[in-house]
């Protein structure tokens, strides 16, 4: 379990996230077409998944969009953020915020997803969600970086992230 903070206040997490070096749990996922989506959707590819509470909150939808901007310039890279959003308020926003880089996935059908790779929040206001972090993995799947922000009101280390997925390509 991870102890995180909102607002300065303690909350915690299911787990913690997956290791460096290790090889993720695969999941099943909802893109925004309805269709069901796991790991092997985007294999050959790098792929930063940028876990967020959600898209309908200030510092999630400027992950999003800082995201966008910047996987356009790498070949080979596809950034997954994922919520418990429904797919077609994922959807929405990405039209509204004339998102096109970045395929968002939702914990629809399940909730498998936060538990297995320890993201879940599990008590304070925000239960039930997950938390914000960005997981990068290699084109096999391995864990190259990983960053549980440490304050939900805070944004992800992109530098760090995009440094892991370009040592990838």
């Amino acid at each position: 379990m991870a102890t995180i903070t909102l607002k300065g206040n303690p909350i915690h997490t299911s787990g913690e996230l997956p290791v460096k070096g290790s090889k993720v749990p695969d999941f099943r996922l909802t893109k925004s077409d309805l269709s069901d989506v796991g790991l092997a959707a985007f294999a050959g590819l790098v792929k930063i998944l940028n876990i967020v509470p959600s898209l309908d909150t200030g510092v999630c939808a400027t992950s999003a969009r800082s995201f966008n901007a910047k996987v356009k310039e790498l070949k080979g890279v596809v950034v997954l953020t994922v919520s418990r959003d429904l797919p077609f308020a994922q959807s929405r926003f990405c039209q509204a915020e004339a998102i096109d880089a970045v395929v968002t996935l939702s914990e629809l059908r399940g909730r498998d997803f936060g538990k297995a790779w320890g993201a879940e929040i599990v008590d304070g206001p925000l239960a039930g969600l997950l938390s914000r972090a960005v997981v990068v993995l290699d084109r096999n799947d391995r864990v190259l970086y990983a960053q549980q922000v440490p304050e939900i009101g805070q944004e992800p280390d992109y530098g760090s992230a995009l440094a892991a997925a370009r040592g990838a390509l």
